[in-house]
């Protein structure tokens, strides 16, 4: 049983449920986190305070106020409430000069990217980070968090694909609803976005995503239907339209999917300034227009002309009242007791990156680099910069550690650091890290070719000193086909923020075996993607917000056509070999998988199947290694991927030492999702369970047969 740190003024509960595979390890007691007050009493509440508005009073409910706060009912003692972004810490925005922020708050840390979370493939390590987040948000007074995100990773140009957590939607989900209970034990609200299939920012107000029914339900929502279930108080509806009906107005996605088929029941609110038809919102079962009534500014003349009712607003303040209410979110206040925290916090940002950081290439084993003798020259754009992403996700973060500081303190004397090297400075270096980066921002895509500059800088240093070593930051893949054979050692740093630069050093210097692992594919060209061509004819990237032509162009198509085929699936299916596969990752020592069991080689649909294989250090450091359990329909009456990741566990084992893992799968790890039924079907027949370390490195496979 889990312990739960209660913090002043309420009072969590959290019901232990059995529940399959839930952190992708074997069946075990995961949590599912319920409000201080339950849906049914809240309602009660809800309805009594409604009944006491008046039409104007219940009208400027609707919408937001200030950028980031809900209206406020004086008469009725109802509050404004507050609304931070994002996933990776709380955005504080000083330049929003309205927003009169509490003096509790000055600070708040920088925490890795979640695509680095996500690198780490430890659930358990998304509730701490989540659960550090939510505190923040207690310590300031925030009740609402405008995170996680969860858009599924399609294309590598996406400019906040740092915001999410990879392809895979079993993987994401599995981190997202670890993400959701810890946050909200804080009692800080978890708002799940961008619903739904948004997944380029590419003039994102005015994209249309063409996605087929099989498809949103394998690839696009599993994660959304996770943090649901785990609990998750609130939904952000996204910018794009999906099949031609704008998400944050459209009764189909909201009403249709998000409510009735995924089970939603509480607060869903637009993204900011992604509606324009003010009837289509109040009658799609959105609750609020943020960051201000705009499409609904006429909302008293739809009443007046019969068009919508008072009833419809009803409903909308009755679920924005109900959902603040049942999380104690009007009486939440500053807890200064909680800055003490921040410590901890600092080190659960630490640890994140330790466990996220991808080791991509390691030649002749350079790395770990000897720190006792040999002259290292670090140099390169990031070597004195905290690497991060912008827009909404971007934090400032305090106690900031650059590269070259964390490496001078393990270096000392043998480091020699130059942003701009000169030709016999590389060459006479025994090694040379290479720091470089992109900057990823929502708004905007960015190429998966690096800049010109960069790419010529990474040739040269390759050319002139053959142990080198590029640290890369980056929210995405990048095009590494131009040099990653050219260099020794490649890291993918991600963005990790404020203090991750203490863990590449680590790395680099061998205090810390690396075990990040992907949670995408990185590509050779970008043309091999599932996504490549998404990009109107004649059309080419931009870079800032570029709002001016958003507004003026019109919507554009984009065509899923790939279907369930993203990521992996998509290159198993093409045979398209990638540069580096899914959950690909390397270490400083070596692991054997054996033994491969399966409690049943015939089951039935009610059935848990029980798979355990023996994974061995055979190397000669302590280490960590993901195991990762694939299914494979070997026939079906509908095209399915070669392999679906159903499975994963995190191992740490020390040198010559041997662990038994046990996963376990049930009917819905077979099963995949039909139009006609509307449902979940798992077809009698034989399937695979493949286990490996990658995508494309299976070790063990045992057949067993759906009866």
């Amino acid at each position: 049983m889990m312990k739960f740190k209660l913090y002043p003024g309420l009072t969590v509960i959290a019901i232990i449920i059995l529940s399959q595979c839930k952190t992708g390890t074997e069946m075990e007691e995961t949590i599912r986190y319920e409000p201080p007050v339950s849906f049914e009493e809240a309602t009660i509440w809800a309805d009594s305070i409604v009944d006491l508005m008046t039409l104007d009073e219940k009208i400027s409910l609707t919408g937001g106020n200030l950028i980031f706060y809900t209206n406020a009912v004086p008469r009725l003692d109802i509050p404004a409430v507050f609304m931070a972004d994002a996933t990776q810490g709380i955005h504080i925005r000083k330049e929003f000069d309205t927003i009169k922020y509490n003096p509790t708050l000055q600070k708040s840390t920088a925490f890795p990217s979640p695509i680095l979370l996500a690198s780490t493939w430890n659930p358990v390590l998304a509730y701490d980070y989540a659960n550090a987040v939510g505190e923040e948000c207690r310590a300031g007074g925030i009740p609402v968090l405008l995170g996680p995100g969860m858009n599924i990773y399609r294309l590598s140009q996406c400019g906040r694909n740092f915001e999410y957590f990879g392809e895979d939607p079993y993987l994401a989900s599995r981190m997202i609803e670890n993400y959701v209970v810890g946050l909200q034990k804080t009692g800080t609200i978890a708002t799940l976005k961008h619903f739904v299939a948004n997944n380029t920012d590419y003039f994102r107000r005015k994209s249309n995503s063409i996605v087929d029914e099989r498809t949103l339900n394998e690839i696009y929502m599993p994660a959304f239907k996770a943090g649901i279930d785990a609990g998750a108080m609130a939904v952000m509806t996204s910018y794009n339209q999906l099949n031609g009906e704008w998400c944050g107005q459209s009764y189909h996605v909201i009403t249709g999917i998000l409510r009735e088929q995924l089970g939603f029941k509480w607060l869903v609110m637009t993204d900011w300034w992604s509606v324009n038809d003010g009837a289509g919102v109040i009658k799609s079962g959105q609750d609020i227009e943020m960051p201000a009534r705009e499409a609904l500014e006429y909302t008293q003349e739809l009443i007046d002309s019969g068009v919508v009712n008072e009833a419809d607003i009803d409903r909308m303040v009755t679920s924005l009242l109900r959902t603040l209410y049942a999380m104690n979110s009007f009486k939440v206040k500053p807890d200064p007791t909680l800055l003490t925290r921040f410590a901890h916090h600092e080190e659960v940002a630490l640890n994140t990156a330790r466990e996220g950081i991808v080791l991509l290439r390691n030649e002749n084993n350079i790395l770990p680099l000897e720190v006792t003798s040999k002259k290292i020259l670090l140099t390169g754009d990031y070597i004195n910069k905290v690497a991060a992403g912008g827009g909404a996700a971007e934090v400032e973060g305090y106690n900031h550690v650059v590269l070259a500081n964390a490496l001078k303190n393990i270096l000392a004397a043998n480091l020699m650091i130059a942003e701009t090297a000169a030709d016999e400075e590389i060459k006479v270096a025994d090694a040379v890290i290479l720091n470089i980066g992109t900057y990823d921002s929502e708004g905007y895509d960015r190429p998966f070719e690096l800049p010109d500059s960069t790419e010529k800088l990474i040739l040269r240093v390759a050319a002139l000193n053959p142990n080198t070593v590029v640290v890369v930051n980056s929210g995405s893949g990048i095009d590494l086909s131009n040099w990653y054979d050219k260099v020794s050692a490649i890291i993918y740093a991600w963005y990790p923020g404020q203090n991750g630069a203490t863990a590449v050093a680590e790395i680099l210097t061998g205090i810390l075996n690396p075990s990040g692992k992907l949670p995408m594919t990185i590509e050779r060209k970008f043309k091999d993607s599932p996504g490549y061509g998404y990009l109107p004819e004649g059309e080419e990237l931009y870079v800032g917000w570029n709002s001016e032509a958003e507004e003026a162009r019109e919507v554009y198509d984009v065509i899923y056509d790939e279907g369930v085929f993203v990521g992996y699936r998509w290159y198993e299916k093409k045979n398209i070999k990638p540069l580096f596969a899914f959950g690909f990752g390397l270490s400083y020592t070596s692991f054997s998988y054996s033994d491969l069991k399966v409690s049943n080689e015939q089951f039935t649909s009610g059935d848990i199947i029980e798979v355990s294989f023996v994974i061995k250090n055979t190397g000669e450091r302590t280490g960590a290694e993901i195991a990762q359990l694939y299914i494979h329909d070997t026939e079906a009456s509908v095209e399915r991927p070669v392999k679906e990741l159903k499975g994963f566990k995190k191992v740490k084992l020390n040198p010559g030492e041997s662990k038994t893992v046990t996963l376990q799968l049930g009917k819905e790890d077979f099963s995949f999702w039909s139009p006609e039924a509307k449902d979940w079907i798992a077809e009698p027949g034989k399937f695979e369970i493949r286990v490996g370390s990658s995508s494309d490195n299976i070790l063990l496979n045992k057949e067993v047969e759906l009866i």
